[in-house]
């Protein structure tokens, strides 16, 4: 285990919910020093351990989005464990939920009780619409938030009905919100000694995300529309194919940067043609340019087409697979890639934590725990009798 030099050393955060959007977050800030006891389910734990790949019979996933977390198990429709709940808040800088609007103040562990407790208490409530609202007590999933946020209409063809991202964006994108609402509020506890609500919508996380969809419609009605790997007002900056049958991803919308892909390909004509001086001339013309683009992308390989790319500094990628991904020289040298070993002696790879900090760097310190590992270490800390933990983490049933 390594030794916690995180910035966020002696922050003490509870996490209560389930599977990506309020883990996710309390996942970061456990990888940048904190000390996150996650309360679960006794017996079957978050329903993470069980999605997707496993080892065993734990998700590689729970590995990665766990680590450095505690696991205590706690039944929070007992009301014994709702007042270890109260117990551990009462020293506590942060709880991290992802509940339904409603959920814990129907336990008697919701903002008002918890905030009584500790003044200076930061509250992080992630949910689907938010916690006001006429759709406030919906469930929300990511999938939802980015229909309803905008995000999905974009996404994909427009002969085609429009798809999802593969992962799920909109979770991820509320748990960063989340975390960047924690920090700022830790920062007012720190200026004030008061705590507050961070509260975070999936669906407004989405909306944020957006760029120019709200002002364009809210100057003339413009409806942007889904256009497949084109960039619409940005040329040129889209998908082609190559010879060999793979896929070029080209951004060359920079003034200088289409003159030298234009001499690049032999084309010095258009490098100096004046209609094509700024972006928005190239905009107008951009079927014309991905037309030219295209012809000269199946003229050669993806290898050809990136090493000429590189002599001449002009953006350009080959689309990677995870396999290549895994082999990247950049992320390599970078270190953007872990690897730890498994008890059943499997190789596991994850993502190393970011951003990196020069002087305060995020760890992984251990992996994601078995269900309640920790029960014994942070109720002992509470002084709780034997039969009342056993009651409480689900083992006297």
């Amino acid at each position: 285990m390594e030794e916690n030099t995180g910035p966020l050393k002696g922050v003490k955060i509870l996490e209560l919910g389930s599977l990506i959007a309020g883990p996710y977050a309390g996942a970061v800030l456990a990888q940048f020093g904190a000390e996150v006891i996650k309360i679960e389910p006794p017996k079957i734990g978050d329903p993470l351990r069980k999605w997707r790949k496993m080892d065993g019979d734990t998700s590689l996933w729970w590995y990665s989005q766990s680590r450095n977390k505690k696991s205590l198990t706690l039944n929070l429709k007992d009301a014994d464990a709702q007042q270890v709940v109260r117990d551990l808040v009462r020293d506590a800088d942060v709880v991290v939920e992802n509940f339904r609007p409603g959920t814990l103040e129907k336990w008697q562990i919701g903002w008002n009780q918890l905030s009584e407790i500790n003044p200076k208490l930061v509250m992080l409530r992630v949910s689907g619409y938010g916690q006001t609202g006429p759709s406030a007590s919906k469930p929300g999933f990511a999938a939802i938030a980015e229909a309803i946020g905008g995000l999905r209409y974009l996404i994909g063809y427009p002969d085609r009905a429009p798809v999802r991202t593969g992962v799920s964006i909109g979770d991820t994108l509320a748990s960063l919100y989340g975390v960047i609402g924690v920090l700022m509020a830790l920062r007012h506890v720190s200026n004030t000694g008061k705590g507050q609500v961070v509260d975070v919508s999936l669906v407004e996380s989405v909306l944020a995300v957006t760029e120019s969809l709200v002002p364009e419609f809210g100057a003339d009605g413009t409806i942007r529309e889904r256009t497949g790997a084109k960039l619409p007002g940005i040329a040129p900056s889209n998908t082609y194919s190559t010879k060999d049958g793979k896929y070029l991803v080209l951004a060359a919308n920079g003034d200088s940067i289409f003159q030298r892909l234009m001499e690049a390909i032999g084309r010095s004509d258009l490098a100096n043609d004046p209609r094509f001086e700024r972006n928005d001339g190239r905009a107008k013309a951009s079927d014309e340019l991905d037309e030219i683009l295209g012809k000269w992308s199946e003229s050669v390989t993806l290898k050809e087409a990136l090493l000429i790319l590189e002599a001449a500094n002009v953006p350009g990628s080959g689309i990677n697979s995870v396999a290549e991904v895994m082999k990247d020289p950049q992320l390599k040298a970078r270190g953007a890639i872990e690897e730890h070993k498994l008890i059943s002696g499997l190789e596991l790879f994850m993502p190393a934590p970011i951003p990196k900090l020069s002087v305060t760097p995020g760890a992984t310190r251990w992996l994601g725990p078995k269900l309640g590992q920790h029960n014994e270490e942070i109720l002992n800390s509470l002084g709780l009798s034997l039969e009342t933990k056993r009651k409480v983490t689900g083992e006297k049933e």
